[in-house]
């Protein structure tokens, strides 16, 4: 069977997994994080290396919520195994964009091992947040931590959502070759992110709690508009690294 098509068939796969396997996580973190929305609150993510893609995935985007903000490394990554870095790095942002307590932070890491994210984990919890995981169980329950603690991210969350993938996170065998290709954690977190989206703008919905649902700037000539007059309520609060 041709590569591509091998992939293709392990991300559906993945993703009808993940869709079961988080579904009541899913329920109840999008009710916390709907009711501190519904009060004015802010999602906060943070994802270092490759996992910072997934951290902007819901950072000022049409269909998203304009409530969300980005913790974010600028060293992308370079030093997530440094212990101390990640709770500095909270501090500074906490002194410029006030982390709430009531809040919730999403936490990214695929092995959930480092320093770094864990360590924001902890800081952002002893600042009265709730801290939400999005890692790879299968990975991150094999790994030994590098963190002080000996613990891994998941250990330290309050809400963990697993993205199922194999230790490695490439998952296409090569025929004739030891290593694999075809990595599935941006694939699935991404989904992931916007189901915990569905469930946030449904709890909103339900409630009777205003929506603050962006729009694309191309949809028409007010858009662009539209949304700045949105995020204003929140403008000092919000880190959008774009």
């Amino acid at each position: 069977m041709e590569l591509s098509r091998q992939y293709f068939n392990l991300i559906r796969e993945a993703n009808e997994g993940i869709f079961r396997q988080n579904r009541e996580t899913l329920r109840e973190l999008g009710a916390v994080i709907g009711k501190s929305i519904g009060v004015g609150g802010i999602l906060h993510t943070f994802g270092s290396g490759h996992s910072a893609i997934l951290a902007r995935e819901l950072v000022h985007r049409a269909g998203g919520l304009a409530t969300v903000s980005a913790i974010v490394d600028p060293t992308g990554g370079w030093v997530e195994t440094l212990p101390g870095y990640g709770t500095k790095l909270v501090e500074k942002h906490h002194s410029i964009y006030d982390l709430k307590a009531g809040e919730t932070v999403i936490v990214i890491s695929n092995s959930g091992k480092n320093p770094c994210p864990i360590e924001v984990a902890l800081k952002c919890k002893s600042l009265g947040l709730t801290v939400a995981a999005l890692t790879s169980l299968p990975m991150s329950q094999q790994a030994v931590s590098n963190h002080p603690s000996g613990k891994r991210l998941f250990e330290v969350a309050d809400y963990v959502l697993d993205n199922g993938g194999k230790p490695g996170d490439a998952a296409v065998e090569i025929p004739g070759h030891s290593e694999r290709a075809g990595p599935t954690s941006t694939l699935t977190g991404a989904l992931l992110l916007n189901l915990l989206l569905m469930e946030i703008v449904e709890y909103l919905s339900e409630n009777d709690l205003p929506l603050p649902l962006l729009v694309s700037a191309n949809s028409s000539p007010d858009a662009r508009a539209c949304n700045e007059k949105m995020v204003t309520a929140y403008k000092h609060r919000l880190h959008r690294p774009l």
